[in-house]
């Protein structure tokens, strides 16, 4: 379950499927004038001939343009093939070999790619779960990040100093104590899931009636909660417009939303050929957490700069790459 995200514009990839599956049919070459500063020493993926793919949602083409920007370092040649929409067509290119790596989500892999319906609660659990179970598929799952893109509600700071909730459980005592003072804006598919809104209500007993929950596109929702429309609306934890419209966060103090931690992911023919991989990715990922991505993020979406000069200019600043 990766959510829909807006298409950003970037490399143009197009998916080509026959009797074989899916294939790649077009990218361009990173050429950034990188060399390494804390990783990439001794440029172990010199003479590799890589391919780096991403979705098409502004975090994820930040973390695939970091992703080839240190191979790139490391000495490795880059072919860019980021920006495919939705989250099946990236997957499978990794997959079948099509790309060679990739940065993505515990979650969406656990429940979208193989089947299971319970996440689990535990992130590394989650991640080992999923590490395990993609072996098999030829897919290798480096160590995660704290960077964890799930669901959770945010409201005003007018709202959150009349209401003064910070957690879901305590939205769930309002609901109840003062019914008229929780209006809920959400996605349609967020109302509808079992892993959404009738499970967060369900789990933490909330009682809002169906009047009082408005279904609109993301991008409406952050500003209507900004507005004050809604008491509280459904945001992604990641999202740079959190930070930027100073929305305020509840915790989801009873784990129930599943984890969507990132990490990278490997064709592992890919990284039997060349295992610095994992070493060179690693100190990229360790740094990354939701505060960097919501500073990222809004970057993009609130400044309107470029995917991969954001993710070029981070790594950069971090020292990871001169």
């Amino acid at each position: 379950m990766k959510r829909s995200r807006p298409v950003i514009a970037g490399v143009l990839v197009a998916l080509v499927c026959g009797p074989a599956g899916c294939g790649l049919t077009s990218g361009s070459p990173m050429v950034d004038d990188v060399s390494p500063g804390s990783i990439g020493q001794g440029e172990p993926l010199k003479g590799a001939d890589l391919t780096v793919t991403s979705k098409s949602f502004t975090e994820n083409l930040i973390l695939g343009a970091m992703m080839g920007i240190a191979f790139e370092a490391a000495g490795a040649d880059v072919l860019d093939r980021t920006g495919i929409q939705g989250s099946i067509g990236s997957r499978e290119a990794v997959r079948n070999g099509d790309a060679d790596a990739m940065y993505e989500y515990t979650g969406t892999a656990w429940i979208t790619y193989q089947g299971n319906s319970e996440p689990i609660t535990d992130p590394q659990a989650q991640w080992q779960a999923v590490h395990d179970a993609d072996l098999k598929n030829g897919v290798t799952w480096l160590p995660p990040s704290r960077l964890n893109n799930t669901y959770a509600l945010a409201m005003n700071q007018a709202n959150f100093k009349k209401y003064r909730t910070r957690t879901l459980s305590q939205v769930a005592a309002l609901s109840k104590s003062d019914p008229k003072a929780v209006t809920l804006c959400v996605e349609s598919e967020f109302a509808n899931r079992a892993d959404g809104l009738p499970g967060m209500e369900k789990a933490y007993g909330m009682a809002v009636s169906a009047s009082r929950i408005t279904q609109m596109d993301t991008g409406i929702i952050y500003t209507q909660v900004q507005k004050g429309t809604c008491t509280y609306g459904e945001v992604f934890t990641t999202d740079g417009r959190i930070k930027s419209m100073n929305l305020v966060v509840m915790a989801d103090d009873k784990k129930f939303f599943p984890n969507y931690n990132a990490a990278p992911v490997i064709n592992s023919k890919a990284l039997k050929k060349w295992p610095a991989i994992a070493a060179v990715i690693d100190p990229v990922t360790k740094k990354l957490d939701n505060t960097v991505a919501q500073d990222l993020n809004a970057k993009v979406d609130v400044d309107g700069e470029d995917p991969h000069q954001v993710a070029l200019d981070w790594m950069k600043k971090e020292g990871f790459v001169k």
